[in-house]
């Protein structure tokens, strides 16, 4: 199980580590790759959505795999 709140973290930090640390290892490169475009591409405006919108989906997708992991009778 992965904790959302570190998947976050990591993410807001530095775009795309949080998603290797949920296992989403192309998801990550994506972020790791993208982030620094925008930042250089818009003088930073849009970089600072990058590591917002990176941190929201890491602790989403943290979420989303935690409750394919939980066995059947955790999910109700």
């Amino acid at each position: 199980m992965k904790n959302p709140g570190t998947a976050a973290v990591l993410s807001f930090f530095v775009p795309g580590v949080g998603q290797i640390y949920n296992g989403e290892f192309l998801r990550g490169i994506f972020w790791l790759i993208v982030t620094p475009g925008f930042w250089l591409g818009t003088g930073g405006t849009l970089g600072w959505v990058c590591h917002l919108v990176a941190a929201w989906t890491a602790h989403q997708r943290a979420e989303k795999l935690n409750l394919a992991q939980a066995s059947p009778s955790a999910r109700s």
